[in-house]
């Protein structure tokens, strides 16, 4: 028994739609690229190594596009706080390298 059967035996008065499904397209979101260079420090907070990335001219909602795709690409939790995002650990280098490669200019302060 599949599952269309199984539907179809708890929900008998249901009609399926001949209209063809919308299909979503994410539309790829544009950064706003700025002239000063963002920066990028090591702190220790309680204990924790975390990155901190400062300096984005360009709206809060870009920087948030920015955070998510940063700790997705590098599989690390943190957060958006107060025109920074704050990265838990110490990944300068790569997060650097992920900027640089979309176009930021970058500037490593803190060792």
């Amino acid at each position: 028994m599949d599952l269309q059967e199984q539907l179809k035996k708890l929900f008998p008065d249901h009609q399926e739609s001949t209209e063809p499904k919308a299909i979503s397209t994410e539309s790829h979101h544009e950064l706003f690229i700025q002239k000063e260079p963002m920066i990028c420090k090591y702190e220790k907070r309680k204990g924790k190594a975390t990155t901190i990335i400062e300096g984005y001219e360009g709206s809060d909602e870009d920087f948030k596009v920015l955070a998510k795709e940063i700790k997705t690409k590098l599989s690390v939790g943190g957060t958006f706080k107060d025109g920074a995002i704050i990265i838990q650990g110490d990944y300068r280098d790569k997060i650097m390298n992920l900027l640089t490669a979309k176009g930021f200019k970058t500037k490593r302060v803190g060792g």
